[in-house]
């Protein structure tokens, strides 16, 4: 693909949390890492925490990708017809934003690893990044996909 040609077809995901602390904040890591040629990736909240959890950023950096400089986001449910995909983590954001139910997303009913041994934290990592991978293949084994 030649450049141009990827940022036509280049599609807007949004990965929604509550706190947009931890889960949502390693899909927008990997997203970025293995898929910034074909996904511009963001991540927010409905009620956003001050922080990323210290244990999310120690997690992503066991594996190379360095997520100390993203920060919790607020969700402005006026931009979501911006994003060509919406991903909810497993938290039960259709309950606190309405706005999202506007729009088709997917939920990938994860566990919150907060309060939980590393252990706990790198299961949940690997597992976003399978479903991050698996989505990234969807887009480049179906270009079709990223022209809808």
């Amino acid at each position: 693909m030649n450049p141009a040609h990827i940022r036509e077809v280049m599609k807007k995901v949004l990965f929604l949390c509550v706190g947009n602390s931890c889960r949502s904040q390693m899909a927008e890591g990997f997203a970025r890492y293995h898929g910034s040629s074909i996904l511009e990736a963001h991540s927010a909240g409905t009620m956003p925490a001050s922080f990323i959890a210290p244990r999310a950023i120690e997690v992503m950096a066991e594996k190379g990708i360095d997520i100390s400089h993203q920060s919790p986001k607020p969700l402005d449910p006026a931009l979501l017809p911006d994003y060509d995909i919406l991903i909810s983590m497993g938290c039960g954001v259709q309950d606190t934003c309405p706005a999202v139910c506007l729009k088709d997303f997917t939920d990938w009913g994860l566990d919150d690893p907060i309060g939980q041994p590393v252990k706990k934290y790198r299961e949940v990592r690997d597992e976003i990044e399978k479903l991050v991978l698996r989505l990234l293949e969807k887009y480049v084994n179906q270009p079709e996909m990223m022209k809808k």
